[in-house]
């Protein structure tokens, strides 16, 4: 059939043959949208196990460009739901995957707009898959995680700086805000380190890929809006002491110093130093009354 000589006519592992591919079809890579391929097969195959697919279950793939997961994904039996941002990849992932059913289809337009609305509609997908830029992936995980949404598995490739972060312990510096939301609702491990020669074009920066298990006694703490302003807030002023930080937060000092007491944290330590357990330990001592919304 046409679409498997296309399928042919396309060799995922060859950067001038996806180079060629996309010229003769007048497309050219956005930058925007922070585009590379991942032409490394066994890379592809790893990260797709990494997701211990199983048959017929529900899948989400962010950013699948021309389709080279896209294809491991569907191998491994996936109901999968792609998202896309680019009109002209999701015209050719049409043009490849069609004949594929039920178990394939395309939301267009940005993930951070449009996820929502997939869950609503379909539920939660066992399994997500992404290869994102930095400032994508950050914000997706956050705000799923916020949202109250957390998925079974979820396997990302980022910025090595950024799976840094997901994966940092209190009191080393790439602990952060985002650390500590990550690790609250997963459990984040590394599983495959890519320098840029993995992907097409290639990236002038490291990445890593790692996998998110949904974490079993979550979320330990009364009330989980109000962790994760706190947490925020904690982190926002890196400079600041614990007790400014949370000061500003409850309006009101007294509040501040008596849920600091009842957690056994010194007012003057600053939030990078207090791990996970401690947060949500401070979160549920404060005086739920006098809070911001």
């Amino acid at each position: 059939t046409e679409r498997q000589m296309t399928m042919q006519k396309i060799d995922y592992n060859s950067p001038a043959a996806l180079k060629k591919f996309l010229a003769e079809r007048g497309m050219a890579m956005q930058k925007k949208f922070g585009q590379n391929f991942l032409v490394n097969e066994r890379a592809r195959q790893t990260l797709a196990d990494s997701l211990a697919l199983e048959d017929g279950m529900t899948a989400w793939e962010i950013g699948p460009g021309v389709g080279a997961m896209t294809a491991e994904l569907l191998k491994k039996g996936a109901a999968l739901t792609v998202f896309e941002i680019d009109r002209g990849f999701a015209l050719i992932l049409r043009e490849f995957f069609e004949d594929t059913g039920d178990n394939f289809k395309i939301v267009e337009g940005d993930v951070l707009k449009t996820w929502k609305g997939e869950v609503k509609s379909k539920g939660i997908p066992k399994r997500v898959f992404g290869n994102l830029p930095y400032n994508i992936a950050a914000a997706f995980i956050a705000d799923t995680i916020e949202k109250g949404v957390r998925f079974e598995k979820a396997v990302f490739t980022v910025q090595k700086e950024v799976a840094e972060r997901m994966c940092a312990k209190a009191g080393s510096a790439d602990y952060s805000s985002f650390s500590v939301l990550c690790q609250w609702a997963y459990d984040v491990k590394p599983v495959l380190d890519l320098a840029g020669g993995n992907f097409w074009p290639r990236p002038n920066v490291a990445s890593r890929s790692v996998v998110m298990k949904k974490k079993a006694d979550f979320p330990r703490c009364k009330n989980p809006e109000r962790f994760i302003k706190m947490q925020r807030v904690l982190f926002s002023s890196r400079r600041k002491t614990v007790y400014n930080n949370l000061t500003r937060f409850t309006g009101n000092a007294d509040t501040a110093i008596s849920a600091l007491q009842a957690s056994g944290i010194e007012p003057m330590t600053r939030a990078e130093r207090l791990p996970l357990e401690k947060l949500l330990e401070l979160s549920d001592h404060l005086n739920t009354d006098i809070l911001p919304t």
